[in-house]
């Protein structure tokens, strides 16, 4: 947590991104808010949309840049914190060795070297941990005495119980849709069985509770414990929609926020929680989260029609196999209306599916789904530009990142 004689300068030896704090203004937040298939269909659907793919690609540079100072050069976010991002990595498998040998090999299964995954919100948390390295001028006195390492620490756990929280979800996930594949290889609940599969997923989340109780931050335990409800709550409004529900754009979104978004958002937010920042800069941090999930999910979705099995790591047109109505159907929907009684009739007849995706493909569904994702990744950045400014080189290097990573999001191919 931040302390009263945090102007120090922290030797370079530290873990990189902790830097001496510094007195900076405070700018008007105002407009800040809160808030089995056959293969033919498939091919038929990619050769009849090829027309979208130029625009993943340009829509790079659509992203708020406006004339601010803090993109000036294109970075590796994950290289900045790839130290960091072992170390969080080792702690994690330490942190879910159980007892029973079984249990131990099912909760340790997407923590293992080679399949971690992309560790997008650990790379996000440990970069936003940086870009808040804002002095308090009046920080709170429970925080005077904590040492910066100490705070990165406390930071770093916040990583590691949002990657736990992340991979429980995608083991309850998987279960729920029987799925066969995650992240390349077999998912879980193929190998193991659906009984190991959702245990795993327990025990995982009771290990983040026990991380986050040692936080002994009631605030953040709350945002975090309001993650879990979220990620139920959005599960469950995918599962029991209404014919309206499932046409409607507005509870698309709502249930993606719960489903995605909330996660990292509260996670952001804890992280500027835990350096005792003021309620503008949590707020600011809780946006860059929300809008960056937000348009992460989006790309998911196209993505779930224009991308292969192999480069997702998981099987394409899952989403519209399991009936899952996302925005690239809802946005072809506003175009053809017809649409809507091919989508009530359900998709368990493949001739219904083959209709979807005629329709998907002579409409700008995905395109218009790509244009949404840009605008949250604009909205991600200017959260990102409104923070107070800096010239401390590993604030801005950091902030470049993350904003940088907004662009990745929108330009992702997998």
């Amino acid at each position: 947590m931040l302390f009263s004689r945090g102007f120090r300068r922290i030797p370079r030896s530290t873990l990189t991104g902790i830097t001496r704090w510094f007195l900076s203004h405070r700018p008007n937040y105002s407009h800040i808010t809160s808030h089995s298939l056959p293969n033919s269909s498939h091919k038929v659907y990619r050769e009849t949309c090829n027309w979208g793919l130029p625009a993943l690609h340009s829509s790079r540079y659509l992203v708020h840049h406006q004339s601010s100072s803090i993109v000036e050069e294109e970075l590796d976010p994950f290289s900045l914190v790839a130290d960091e991002l072992l170390l969080v990595a080792s702690r994690l498998r330490e942190m879910v060795v159980a007892e029973v040998p079984k249990l131990a090999s099912a909760a340790e299964y997407f923590f293992k070297i080679g399949v971690e995954g992309k560790r997008f919100r650990p790379t996000v948390l440990l970069l936003m941990s940086t870009a808040l390295n804002v002095a308090i001028p009046d920080p709170p006195k429970a925080l005077g005495d904590t040492l910066i390492p100490e705070l990165r620490t406390r930071q770093q756990s916040i990583a590691e119980i949002t990657e736990m929280i992340h991979v429980a979800s995608l083991l309850h996930d998987d279960v729920l849709d029987d799925a066969e594949t995650r992240r390349g290889i077999g998912s879980l609940n193929f190998i193991m069985g659906n009984k190991v599969s959702v245990l795993a997923g327990d025990f995982l989340l009771s290990r983040a509770c026990v991380a986050l109780a040692a936080l002994k931050n009631t605030e953040v335990v709350s945002l975090l414990a309001t993650v879990v409800e979220h990620l139920v709550t959005g599960e469950t409004m995918q599962m029991t929609t209404t014919s309206d529900q499932r046409c409607s754009m507005e509870y698309y979104m709502q249930k993606t926020y719960y489903k995605t978004a909330s996660l990292i958002s509260n996670s952001c937010k804890a992280i500027a929680l835990l350096a005792g920042q003021t309620t503008e800069v949590a707020m600011l941090a809780f946006e860059y989260g929300k809008n960056l999930g937000l348009a992460y999910q989006l790309i998911d979705d196209v993505l779930d029609f224009t991308g292969t099995s192999a480069s997702l790591g998981k099987g394409s047109l899952s989403d519209i196999r399991h009936g899952i109505v996302t925005g690239p159907i809802l946005f072809a929907m506003e175009e053809f209306p017809e649409l809507r009684s091919v989508v009530e009739e359900g998709f368990d007849n493949p001739t219904n599916v083959d209709r979807v995706l005629e329709y998907l493909g002579k409409s700008h569904g995905i395109q218009k789904t790509r244009e949404l994702a840009i605008k949250h990744a604009n909205l991600a950045a200017e959260a990102i530009e409104s923070l107070p400014e800096s010239d401390e080189e590993d604030v801005k290097r950091s902030r470049r990142a993350l904003i940088d990573l907004t662009q990745r999001v929108i330009t992702r191919t997998k």
